[in-house]
């Protein structure tokens, strides 16, 4: 198992060298980057970018094609040193394969260089928006996993009886519901909408929240958080209540399960003793993708809709406004996470079922 996770570490390097390359390459072809944009702001709106200029303050983070030479037409009737100086602010200066090679050695030291368009590093960005993510996508996979695993289990157990018709019934329509529309929904009923003024609108604190005691705090943290999680919770259980059901489905018409049953074994015991540790295992293998899903990209439209700032909203803002170093920073972060978590997940299938043994695989 010792080798085996050596080897998975080591292939995260080129993986991650894969995926960056790849994103970078077609970064280049997008047109409308930061330089094109300023030059844009000096040409038709006025100098806008003057104190930023002046002030020096580039990134070795840039990856879109410089505006020399490409017939952008913000550039006519403008100095060639000011556009000189622009590209330079950026980073745009340098060859691309200079810029690339740069930005994977500030990487390995987790330097992710400056936003364009804030004066802070990329990884205090994150940082400030990582509680918003966690918290929507902590509590909604909590509550997704709580309901779902026990609720496909039961509709396992009791497959083809009113309970689950009337629960399948019921998932469906929750499925069929888009969350944002959901989330509207819900401000229209319970938000101050139409009906009911319960819950705040925007955040996830009130103000004068520092001001608050520890039990003030923790209420007011749920009350901003009921009506988002919510939102996003009824199209995240629906999938993982049929997959729960489906694996327990299989695994007890198989004939280890009729022989213990055939033994006298309590129907508890046979479920959660023999069945639980195989069916399991197909849940497990879609918890990395639920994880960095949730937790790190986020909902962008719930997000939005409840106004909380969080990674899926800077994600867009930075792709939107061409903020590279923002975009090739979490592109990194997520990416690494995303690797690890996988790792995670085939040592939690050793856990649950011992016969599985990665040291005997060669890749």
């Amino acid at each position: 198992m010792g080798a085996y996770i050596v080897r998975r570490l080591l292939l995260i390097i080129p993986t991650l060298f894969g995926i960056l390359l790849l994103n970078f390459l077609i970064i280049q072809l997008a047109p409308g980057g930061p330089v094109e944009q300023t030059l844009a702001q000096l040409q038709g709106f006025g100098d806008t970018t003057g104190e930023r200029i002046g002030s020096g303050g580039g990134s070795d983070m840039a990856s879109a094609p410089s505006s020399e030479g490409t017939g952008y037409r913000g550039a006519q009737g403008l100095d060639p040193a000011l556009i000189a100086e622009i590209e330079r602010m950026y980073g745009f200066d340098k060859p691309a394969h200079e810029r690339f090679m740069q930005m994977l050695i500030s990487y390995l030291k987790f330097d992710f260089g400056t936003s364009f368009y804030s004066s802070k590093t990329v990884m205090e960005l994150i940082i400030e928006k990582m509680p918003v993510s966690i918290s929507l996508g902590l509590w909604t996979t909590l509550i997704a996993y709580l309901v779902s695993i026990p609720l496909g289990i039961r509709k396992a157990v009791r497959d083809g009886s009113s309970f689950d018709m009337w629960t399948s019934s019921a998932i469906i329509i929750g499925y069929a519901i888009p969350n944002f529309l959901f989330a509207i929904l819900l401000i229209v009923l319970f938000a101050g909408g139409t009906y009911f003024d319960w819950f705040p609108l925007r955040g996830l604190t009130s103000p004068g929240w520092e001001e608050m005691t520890l039990l003030q705090k923790i209420g007011d943290y749920f009350w901003h958080l009921t009506l988002p999680v919510l939102a996003s919770v009824i199209s995240s259980f629906a999938t993982l209540t049929m997959l729960t059901k489906n694996a327990f489905l299989d695994e007890i018409h198989k004939q280890y399960v009729l022989t213990a049953k055939a033994k006298g074994l309590a129907e508890n015991r046979v479920l959660y003793g023999h069945v639980f540790r195989n069916a399991m295992l197909l849940i497990i293998a879609g918890m990395p993708a639920a994880l960095i899903g949730i937790f790190f990209t986020g909902s962008l439209l719930i997000e939005v809709i409840f106004s909380l700032d969080g990674l899926g909203l800077l994600g867009y803002e930075a792709v939107i406004r061409r903020d590279y170093p923002v975009i090739f920073g979490t592109l990194y972060i997520f990416t690494l996470v995303g690797l690890l978590l996988k790792l995670i997940s085939d040592i939690t299938y050793t856990l649950i079922d011992p016969r599985i043994d990665f040291s005997s695989r060669e890749g």
